[in-house]
């Protein structure tokens, strides 16, 4: 039997003229049994998203013990439930979660409630049964997901039911109470939800028709990818394609669940398509995506006869270990090396502090630090199998008179990232784009 798992981001529950569109689209196809519902985003540009103003409500609580702001919550609610035109007390709802707020004192719970307040919601709209993540999505004490428990919880509460509606964004940590997923992690609920039920798909609908080559912010009406597989959506999600949230493949991986992007307000347009290897099949073209990021830190170290030395790269990242910083990439050459590092974990004189640890354990010749780097991913299974790749991509970026700063390929050739000047990032991606797209 087909299943489907949907998930609705916050510009799909802006408001009750929204939720309608989302009721019609869920009521066309008797498959979509299972619904993850995000917190209520912007309904203009000016706007505030409502998970924004429960941060507020966070740091008023936690300085006065009150939180004013939540009366734009309540106002925000109260107009959807009108709009709807539902048979549903909310002020009770409301005060109940005012209540909690205030006494809990947790930024986790407190940010949680966009998504709990909208689920309890569209479960009264949809004739549904509402599931509260708290009690089906589980952390263990590390903080990581408890996937075993997470799909038996879900799995029996579904059960025997026609149509439910789960929160996203949130579970329930070890201590018991509410723990959240990083921002966005309402993909991550919905990726959770589809394990766990095995759906056939899992839909997820924002407010573009799929997922661009390129930032449309920075590329004139770039094309939409028909289909792409979870390495090439992970890549891409990761450098800053930011329609679905880069961790939420890895639930439905393990189990071949394809992905379906879907616009809310163009529901017949046909999306995008991410699918496991099992399904994938190559598309002809050399390029998948490109995608960009900005402000990376690179830490440039050489030494004679570094690569002779045992266990050199071993004591340059215990450093970092110590100072809990990840590293994005390490390119490196028979006596060089380099750290390639997100620049807000080397802040308040980590930076100068990291770079006396590297002295210190490996004595180097030379220690050098650039910033305000961006890296571009130029993502497609397509370019192991197509020679002069690289070749045209470097050529796209002199032309345009843009230096690279650094190049990262790793041997399964799925990528190719390079480093420029934070203030030509776009040029480049525009270049990479034209060259391969136009």
């Amino acid at each position: 039997m087909a299943l489907k798992v949907c998930k609705f981001g916050g510009t799909s529950m802006a408001d009750g003229n929204v939720m309608s569109r989302v009721k019609k689209i869920i009521e066309s196809d008797s498959d979509r049994r299972v619904v993850v519902v995000s917190a209520p985003g912007k309904r203009y540009s000016d706007d505030i998203k409502i998970t924004d103003v429960l941060y507020r409500c966070c740091d008023e609580v936690e300085k006065t013990g009150e939180a004013p702001s939540f009366n734009i919550i309540r106002t925000r609610f109260t107009s959807i439930v009108k709009e709807l035109n539902l048979d549903f007390d909310i002020k009770y709802v409301l005060d109940e979660t005012e209540r909690r707020i205030a006494e809990e004192k947790s930024t986790d719970f407190t940010a949680s409630r966009g998504e709990y307040l909208c689920a309890r919601v569209m479960a009264k709209l949809l004739g549904a049964k509402f599931i509260d993540a708290e009690e089906v999505i589980f952390f263990k004490e590390n903080g990581i997901f408890d996937g075993e428990k997470s799909y038996t919880a879900i799995s029996r509460a579904v059960e025997g039911e026609e149509l439910c509606v789960l929160p996203g964004f949130y579970g329930c940590g070890s201590d018991g109470k509410v723990k959240t997923f990083s921002r966005g992690g309402s993909d991550i609920s919905g990726a959770i939800a589809a394990r766990a039920v095995n759906a056939t798909l899992y839909e997820n609908w924002t407010d573009v028709s799929g997922f661009y080559a390129c930032d449309p912010r920075i590329v004139t009406a770039p094309k939409v990818i028909n289909s792409l597989s979870y390495k090439e959506l992970r890549e891409l999600s990761y450098m800053g394609a930011n329609v679905l949230h880069s961790e939420s493949i890895f639930p439905v991986r393990k189990a071949n669940i394809p992905i379906q992007i879907k616009n809310t307000f163009r529901p017949d347009d046909a999306g995008t398509l991410i699918l496991p290897s099992v399904y994938y099949k190559p598309s002809g073209r050399i390029i998948t995506g490109i995608a960009g990021k900005k402000d990376f830190t690179v830490i440039f170290i050489e030494k004679s006869l570094m690569n002779s030395e045992i266990g050199f790269i071993r004591k340059v990242l215990s450093v970092l270990e110590d100072y809990d910083i990840p590293i994005e990439h390490i390119p490196s050459g028979i006596d060089t090396m380099s750290l390639v590092i997100e620049s807000s974990r080397l802040t308040n004189g980590v930076l100068e502090e990291v770079l006396q640890g590297i002295k210190k354990a490996v004595d180097p010749d030379v220690i050098r630090v650039t910033e305000n780097i961006a890296l571009i991913a130029t993502v497609g299974h397509g370019m192991s199998s197509s020679v002069g790749t690289s070749a045209r991509l470097f050529k796209a970026m002199a032309d345009a008179k843009i230096n690279v700063k650094m190049i990262d390929q790793g041997s399964s050739e799925l990528n190719i990232i390079v480093g420029v000047k934070n203030e030509d990032c776009e040029r480049c991606i525009n270049a990479i784009y034209h060259e391969f797209f136009r």
